[in-house]
C-alpha cells in the first residue's frame, strides 16, 4: 500500500518544550528524540510526530484541525492526562460507536481521545 496522501506526521507548537514532553511522557510513555533546544520528535505516538518550540506564527488552538488518539481504556487514560497535568475541556461523552473526552495540555493544544464500544 503506498502511502501517497495518507496523513504522515503531526506538529504540536511548543511554547513551552519542557512541559509537553513532561505531560506526555507522564500521561503516555511517549519519548523524545531531540533536534537542538526548540524541537523534538515523539517516539511511540503510533504516527510520527513532533513538539515545535518555533512554530512561529503557528500557535496552540482549540480552533483548528483536532489531534485524536486511542484508548484500549478511556477512563484510566482520561485519570492518565488529568495527573500529568491537562485540563479536561470536555467531558467523556458517547457517540455511535464509542466515547471520547477532549483534553489540552499545558500549552493549550486541544486533542481528544476516544475508545470503540464494546458490545
Amino acid at each position: 500500500m503506498s502511502d501517497h496522501h495518507h496523513f504522515n506526521y503531526i506538529e504540536l507548537p511548543a511554547p513551552d518544550m519542557a512541559a509537553l514532553k513532561a505531560f506526555y511522557t507522564n500521561a503516555f510513555g511517549w519519548s523524545y528524540v531531540d533536534y537542538g533546544p526548540t524541537y523534538a520528535a515523539i517516539e511511540g505516538a503510533g504516527i510520527e510526530g513532533g513538539l515545535d518550540g518555533d512554530a512561529g506564527e503557528r500557535k496552540p488552538s482549540n480552533q483548528g484541525a483536532l489531534v485524536v488518539l486511542y484508548s484500549d481504556d478511556l477512563e484510566s487514560s482520561e485519570q492518565a492526562v488529568r495527573a500529568a497535568g491537562g485540563q479536561i475541556t470536555r467531558e467523556i461523552f458517547g457517540f455511535p460507536g464509542g466515547s471520547r473526552f477532549h483534553f489540552a495540555d499545558p500549552c493549550n493544544n486541544e486533542l481528544a481521545m476516544w475508545t470503540k464500544t464494546t458490545e
